[in-house]
């Protein structure tokens, strides 16, 4: 059905950095799930209505609730694929993780409402009537459920789009919940008088869980994106996959990644160079990559040169030997940008150190332990350090 439903409303589908080919698909995904929802709203409405049951009725608001999101994620679509403009220099692109964020409180707001129409039933139970339409009913919004989610994270997945990924993961919680209220539905037909009119505004609580388990998971990945995240590691093994493939480059290092949201990815890093070689090659190799990385994974990216002594056995002596030092106050510590400075009493050795967020110890301490290291090995070298958190 995906690939049916992709032929037929999106062209040029394998485009998917392309803006309007992603509002291709983010409008038939968001047409389909209010057309969807809309549906099992109205059934299970009925269903409700038939069974007097409070957990079908307030999962067919749910449902509603659903549509409305879809109705959002169109809207986020439609405006995500406005291009530059002078106050928003980067796009519009992050309107996606708005969205989704608004996904997120409709979805914590229909669990405190559920929440709150359980409590009342439990205060006055009332059994539910099994009827067979509702189970039909009910059994039919599982299977639909539980297709519509496949359907978005499948096109979530294709296109990385978080607010799909988040009505995904809405849709999956859904089709439990529905399948918690079946059970109740049936269970109370079985139970003893007593028990069974409680069931069911237990289910309405259970059910009410597994809605604030999906809003608040989608409100944590949407935090995430819009405070800003480490590169996942595909995209890091690109990168320095290209730049290795450059003889000139000799390494890499302060790598930022800026993701401005989906195919708006900004990165910036400095590669190392023999200080010798002619600067206008250099720079070519440098124009190089850089076009490579824009042109074939849609990333912009600046690249400062780093210009390193390859040919001084003694920079090169010290040089190991720091690395050497670093390793022995904590395993994972790289060394970078380094320079000797020699003076008729003392010589600097100024360099960065990438320490892991991990590491316990302060960046002063790290610089003081470093220092005494040095100093054990010649008293007249002294260490200038920046440190780098990675």
């Amino acid at each position: 059905m995906q690939k049916l439903l992709t032929r037929l409303f999106v062209k040029n589908s394998d485009d998917i950095k392309n803006p309007i080919v992603r509002r291709a698909y983010g409008t038939m995904t968001s047409v389909t799930g209010i057309l969807v929802n809309l549906l099992l709203f109205a059934i299970k409405l009925v269903a409700g209505s038939l069974s007097g049951s409070i957990s079908i009725r307030a999962d067919a608001v749910n449902n509603l609730s659903d549509a409305g999101s879809s109705v959002i994620s169109l809207i986020s679509f439609k405006l995500s694929a406005k291009p530059a403009d002078r106050k928003h220099p980067f796009g519009h692109a992050r309107i996606e993780y708005v969205a989704s964020m608004i996904v997120s409180f409709l979805i914590l707001f229909i669990g405190v409402e559920l929440v709150r129409s359980s409590a009342e039933k439990l205060m006055a139970p009332v059994a539910p009537i099994l009827s067979t339409v509702a189970v039909i009913i009910l059994s039919i919004s599982i299977l639909l459920k539980l297709w519509l989610a496949l359907f978005n994270r499948g096109i979530g997945k294709r296109i990385d789009s978080e607010v799909i990924r988040a009505t995904a993961a809405d849709s999956l919680s859904d089709a439990c919940a529905t399948a918690a209220v079946l059970i109740a539905t049936v269970l109370g037909h079985f139970l003893p008088e007593q028990v069974a009119p409680y069931i069911d505004p237990i289910m309405g609580i259970l059910v009410a869980a597994l809605i604030f388990w999906a809003g608040l998971k989608v409100l944590n990945d949407t935090k995430n994106s819009i405070l800003g995240e480490a590169p996942d590691d595909e995209t890091v093994e690109t990168i320095k996959r290209i730049v290795a493939q450059y003889p000139d480059a000799l390494g890499i290092h302060d790598l930022t990644v800026h993701n401005y949201g989906p195919g708006r990815v900004m990165a910036s890093l400095h590669v190392e160079v023999d200080g010798k070689q002619d600067i206008f090659q250099t720079h070519d190799t440098i124009d190089q990559i850089e076009s490579r990385l824009r042109q074939e994974f849609g990333m912009d990216c600046t690249i400062h040169l780093d210009p390193i002594v390859t040919d001084d056995e003694h920079v090169t002596f010290w040089r190991e030997k720091v690395t050497e030092l670093s390793q022995k106050l904590q395993h994972g510590i790289k060394i970078h940008d380094f320079r000797m400075v020699p003076g008729t009493t003392h010589t600097n050795l100024i360099f960065d150190m990438e320490v892991p967020f991990e590491a316990k110890d302060s960046d002063e301490c790290i610089k003081a332990k470093m220092a005494a290291l040095i100093a054990d090995i010649s008293p007249s070298h002294f260490a200038v350090i920046t440190i780098d958190r990675v």
